[in-house]
């Protein structure tokens, strides 16, 4: 029977939902929430637009030629001998050239600003989530404020998400299409994300790389709020009396079964870099490291930084 602090937990959580509900749904890659999306959609019709310059016109000729030529147009020119023409020759080579150059330019430059791993300016303090892959649920863990959940994401406004990734099993991508393009989690790798949500609302978040049997039902919620909205989210979670531990976290990861969002009011500090070790090792050989504060196990993909 749930107590009286579960049954608080889910109707305080149940309102603070339907108050995400009602501010709106990103749920298309194509109408995002947040700056990266943004961009990222500005790109690919950058690269869209100049594809059709060739497409279009290529199309419209075809026709054009076609019709031009047809048996009944005594008109057309019959050149049975003609073999060359240096005019054509430079066009059907300049123009596809000039396309992958500019395709190529607009990609460098994109792919440079839209580095995951790139901090995103702000005038407001960044907030670290640490985020874990398992069978078939996602660990979301908020190493500077001591909490944790599973399937459920909250983040403020206007501000600055550095999103640490790793897998605590089989290889797996995240994907939110509303804020941001999708990333890898690899047992034993830490990978970056950096995102910003720009309305407040429900972002969809789900799994993009086939993990197994439970792969189609491993969805989350990331919801994004106002400061006071996000500060009431992480309240709630600290009210739920669960603990996520190491011990905790073994429970977790050997469950290999979906499930609904799970909250945890107090986090292990150094979890993540445990997550991090435990997915190529037996709990017995991890070893406890020194994590810079504010840094994190992931501060790159070697972890050459910010662990000692």
């Amino acid at each position: 029977m749930a107590t009286k602090w579960q049954r608080l937990r889910a109707g305080s959580a149940g309102a603070l939902l339907c108050g995400f509900e009602a501010a709106g749904r990103a749920t298309s890659v194509l109408d995002p929430w947040g700056a990266v999306g943004s961009s990222e959609v500005q790109l690919l019709f950058e690269a869209l637009g100049v594809m059709l310059l060739v497409v279009v016109p290529v199309l419209v000729l075809t026709i054009a030629f076609a019709w031009w030529f047809r048996a009944s147009n005594k008109r057309a020119t019959y050149l049975p001998d003609w073999e060359y023409s240096g005019k054509i020759e430079f066009t059907v080579w300049i123009i596809p050239l000039l396309v992958v150059l500019f395709l190529a330019a607009i990609a460098w430059v994109g792919a440079h600003e839209l580095d995951p791993y790139k901090p995103i300016a702000s005038a407001n303090k960044r907030v670290r989530v640490e985020v874990v892959s398992m069978d078939w649920r996602w660990l979301f863990i908020y190493p500077e404020l001591g909490v944790a959940s599973v399937n459920e994401m909250a983040l403020p406004v206007d501000v600055p998400v550095t999103m640490d990734i790793t897998s605590a099993t089989v290889m797996n991508a995240i994907f939110i299409p509303g804020l941001a393009g999708q990333i890898y989690a690899m047992s034993g790798m830490c990978t970056q994300m950096s995102v910003i949500a720009g309305k407040p609302g429900v972002y969809r978040g789900l799994a993009t790389q086939f993990s197994g049997e439970g792969f189609s039902d491993m969805h989350f919620k990331v919801m994004a709020a106002d400061r006071a909205g996000f500060d009431q989210w992480i309240e709630g979670l600290r009210r739920s009396g669960q603990s996520l531990d190491k011990p905790a976290y073994e429970r977790l990861i050997a469950a290999h079964e979906t499930g609904k969002a799970t909250y945890y009011g107090y986090a292990e500090d150094g979890l993540f870099d445990y997550a991090l070790q435990r997915g190529t090792k037996p709990a017995s050989a991890v070893v406890a490291r020194t994590t810079a504060p504010g840094v994190g196990a992931c501060q790159d993909m070697t972890l050459s930084n910010g662990v000692d």
